[in-house]
């Protein structure tokens, strides 16, 4: 493919998530990543590395690399010779990174949950409309056949009327702080990877190093994430949007549980559907009048188990067609279309996740206007829509 149709891209955040689209992304035909941007020193340098060394064994740039690192993302996005950035930062970073990027005219890929609010979510959707960007969120199940499928038989009523959607994720995250300070490693830019949070001292629970073998606990606390509610939240809620036609809307009602006539956190729909976050269920299961189908990852079970025979006729109800999360942002990078989880679609269901853990903080019953993303009659509520921000940061769409 000649260099001019190559899709330039810049990775934002290089750790754990960020190496695996990395490998991701270098592997698709036509693109080239020149430059990787990190706080962390050690992870950026693994990162530059590991780029470097894909492009000197490749026919790409005629096996002569030049892929840049950076500790700091403007300097990035300030490059006029790269199209789009594909950003995998802890969550309270994501939309000021996705909105700065597309201010500068990049395309995003943006990993999920979208946003770390669901006022940063619309930010987010705002600047990616007024700059008529691509935006890819990272919430890659609707990119798997199995989920598409489950949706597919929901909406085309081969359940009979749905009733009830059944989610099994964890809970919300810690609104305490109790982690002891540490010594900053001389890797890590500590007040930068904090950002626009609330300052507090460095604790390798947070920013682990190059070396631990796990998932960073960062979205466990309230101040950098939205603890499970939005970590797999943002997968399995957001197939519960797909299959009940909501992705540009949401709940009017959250009840968090209260050990009497509510077990489960409950969403209410203006559809008269429920979905709720309970255990007993592998992913996630759509309940209706005449069956039930649960679905998960490398699972699907039908009830009658006839549907999992079913092909669907052609003019029945078929949903967007994606079997590559990238390649499919790819693909509508050089279309200008809309991907298969465009920001709108993350925003709402990163909104999900967000109400939930607003109904489990007050421990109250919510009323929501899904069309003007209010609560209803609760200034309390509504003032945990948006996160205040650590000076200098500011985030404007």
């Amino acid at each position: 493919m000649p260099p001019s149709d190559r899709i330039v891209l810049g990775f934002i955040g290089t750790g754990r998530q960020g190496s695996s689209l990395l490998r991701g992304f270098l592997n698709q035909a036509g693109t080239q990543v020149v430059a990787v941007c990190d706080v962390d020193s050690q992870k950026l340098t693994k990162a530059h590395e590991a780029t470097h060394s894909f492009y000197a064994k490749s026919s790409v740039g005629n096996g002569k690399p030049a892929v840049t690192a950076y500790q700091d993302f403007r300097e990035l996005l300030s490059r006029s010779d790269i199209d789009a950035v594909v950003t995998a930062l802890p969550d309270h970073w994501h939309a000021l990174a996705a909105v700065d990027a597309a201010r500068a005219g990049k395309d995003i890929y943006c990993e999920k949950p979208l946003a770390n609010s669901i006022g940063e979510g619309r930010a987010m959707v705002t600047a990616a409309r007024r700059y008529q960007r691509v935006f890819q969120t990272g919430s890659m199940q609707r990119s798997d056949e199995r989920f598409r499928f489950a949706c597919e038989l929901v909406r085309n009523g081969y359940i009979g009327e749905l009733k009830k959607i059944t989610v099994n994720v964890g809970g919300p995250p810690e609104d305490a702080y109790p982690l002891a300070p540490e010594p900053v490693p001389s890797n890590l830019d500590w007040d930068f990877w904090v950002g626009p949070a609330p300052w507090r001292p460095y604790s390798s629970v947070l920013a682990p190093p190059i070396d631990y073998d796990g998932w960073a606990r960062w979205r466990y606390y309230w101040d950098f994430g939205g603890g499970g509610m939005t970590d797999w939240g943002a997968h399995h809620f957001d197939i519960g949007q797909w299959g009940m036609c909501m992705d540009d809307s949401g709940p009017v009602e959250i009840l968090p549980p209260d050990g009497k006539d509510v077990q489960a956190l409950t969403y209410r729909y203006a559809n008269g559907v429920i979905m709720t976050r309970e255990e007993g269920v592998n992913g996630l299961m759509f309940s209706g009048t005449a069956g039930e189908i649960e679905v998960n990852r490398g699972f699907l079970r039908t009830n009658p188990t006839s549907l999992m025979r079913h092909r669907l006729k052609p003019t029945e109800i078929h949903l967007y067609k994606s079997y590559d999360h990238l390649a499919d942002w790819l693909r509508c990078i050089r279309t200008r279309s809309k991907p298969i989880c465009d920001v709108e679609v993350g925003c709402r269901s990163a909104a999900v996740c967000h109400l939930g853990n607003i109904a489990y903080l007050l421990n109250r019953p919510l009323k929501w206007d899904p069309d003007k993303e209010q609560f209803v009659g609760d200034e309390a509520a509504n003032r945990l829509i948006s996160r205040p921000y650590r000076a200098p940061w500011a985030l404007c769409s």
